[in-house]
């Protein structure tokens, strides 16, 4: 084993921060290894790279720490002919640089007012740091990390995590930034994506093609200020969305930067063709809700049909007593906001609107088989949200087709990631794949990579793989599949 770099850290040693501690205990070493402990076999047809992105804060913050704030770190298990290679690294960003420079945070995070940061920031709101830390995804051959509230994208090499700098886009690189989740379309290999601001035109669409060029760039019209988090596409088009949980414009003209959910709103999904001119996006009403993310979408005759996670509480209401930490946590608690499995259809021609649910399930963070993103699918890998606690306790397996769910449960104290799926060579259904997550057994204080059979989940992991420490939880991951 090879410990590439150890960075110095000015957090406390007993950290009591729920955020920094337990399961989200964060590292300050980078790795590189082969020789690991695994149980099992990994199987020879696994070729390729999961990477997962983790929020990993090296110094104390400005003020109150929220989660979202810690600095990108790039997880990678590499598979190839049975064999495996671990690296974990931090990303290059601006702004892990000029702190790690200095030696404590420079930026306030996003519990605290933008006033109160050290340096400029160039994120939505202003005066905030792009850590890099929320999504991954990788495009004509290149990793690209993002951050939640529009910042650059930054390149890695997927097999060794070595930094390439900035996504430029032939010098096309939008000044708003790129938002967190950006959409890759393996049939095509163009990248899909939007931006949000707080001033007008507020939203921006665009679209990257396979060699890494800007070739669709257009401004979209709201009404004001929005948070938007997600996107979905089909061959033809692009969702976007309008969700009644911004930023409250009284306050954020007072420099304060804090959510209120309308709930008298309706949420609206804007659908413009991938290629299509501003004045092309049809907008449809829907139950008020806020979706963090969303599943799949696809074409049905004239119907766009859309999944995701409807929120029944988007704003969980707290006692006017209770801590600002218990006020601010809230949003991280997916029993709390009660978020289920959802269906809409739109009707092109009509514009009639159909929604209702797909399960009475609590959970979110669905991963599909990538080669089924904008065409009908079957399987949704999501997690079992901990309750008032932002990590995950297991995994569901749940077929949209015929309501079934499958949970597995990953154990007392252990919490896993979103789990990719790497589609089998030569598979004849949906699910001949394997899943592959990281976990944390923080009684144990160790991490695994585990990979399962998708058909056969209650089998257990056909492989585990023993990571050199053990890891803090995570967001987002994604699977690159070997090319042939």
């Amino acid at each position: 084993m090879t410990t590439v770099r150890q960075y110095s850290s000015n957090l406390p040693g007993a950290d009591a921060h729920p955020y920094r501690s337990g399961a989200w205990r964060p590292q300050t070493k980078e790795h590189t290894t082969r020789d690991m402990k695994v149980s099992g076999e990994i199987p020879r047809d696994l070729n390729g790279v999961y990477l997962r992105n983790t929020e990993n804060p090296l110094f104390e913050s400005i003020g109150r720490y929220h989660p979202f704030d810690g600095d990108g770190m790039i997880h990678m298990m590499s598979f190839c002919d049975g064999e495996v290679e671990y690296r974990n690294r931090f990303v290059q960003t601006d702004g892990l640089r000029a702190e790690v420079d200095v030696g404590h945070a420079l930026w306030a995070g996003l519990a605290e007012p933008p006033s109160k940061s050290l340096r400029d920031g160039s994120c939505a709101r202003g005066r905030m740091k792009d850590a890099s830390s929320t999504d991954i995804v990788v495009h004509a051959g290149v990793a690209l990390s993002s951050f939640y509230q529009c910042g650059d994208l930054y390149r890695l090499d997927p097999h060794t995590l070595d930094g390439l700098g900035k996504e430029t886009w032939g010098g096309e690189f939008p000044a708003a930034g790129v938002s967190a989740h950006t959409k890759v379309d393996e049939r095509t290999g163009e990248l899909l994506f939007f931006n949000y601001q707080t001033t007008a035109p507020f939203l921006h669409y665009g679209v990257v093609s396979a060699e890494r060029q800007l070739v669709h760039y257009v401004p979209i019209d709201l009404p004001g200020a929005r948070l938007p988090h997600d996107m979905a596409f089909t061959p033809n088009y692009s969702i976007l969305n309008d969700c009644p949980l911004f930023w409250d414009p009284d306050l954020m003209g007072r420099g304060i930067y804090a959510t209120r959910y309308y709930r008298d709103m309706p949420m609206r999904i804007g659908i413009i063709p991938r290629f299509g001119a501003s004045q092309e996006i049809r907008w449809f009403e829907c139950e008020s809700t806020f979706v963090l993310h969303w599943i799949n979408a696809w074409e049905e005759g004239d119907d766009v049909v859309l999944d995701g996670y409807f929120e029944d509480d988007p704003s969980p209401r707290v006692a006017t007593d209770s801590t600002v930490e218990a006020k601010m946590f809230r949003y991280l608690d997916l029993h709390s906001m009660k978020s289920r499995p959802y269906r809409w259809r739109f009707n092109m021609r009509t514009g009639q609107v159909t929604e209702g649910y797909l399960s009475e399930t609590i959970t979110e963070f669905g991963m599909i088989d990538q080669t089924r993103a904008g065409l009908p699918y079957r399987y949704v890998y999501s997690v079992v949200p901990t309750k008032g606690m932002f990590t995950f306790d297991g995994l569901i397996k749940h077929d949209v087709r015929t309501g079934s769910e499958e949970v597995l449960m990953f154990g007392n104290g252990v919490v896993g990631s979103e789990t990719v799926v790497a589609r089998k060579p030569n598979a004849t259904d949906e699910d001949d794949a394997w899943l592959i997550t990281f976990t944390s057994d923080v009684p144990n204080d160790v991490s695994n990579c585990l990979v399962y059979d998708a058909k056969a989940l209650s089998a257990g992991p056909v492989a585990t793989v023993q990571l050199p420490e053990r890891i803090s939880s995570g967001t987002h991951a994604c699977w690159a599949a070997a090319r042939s």
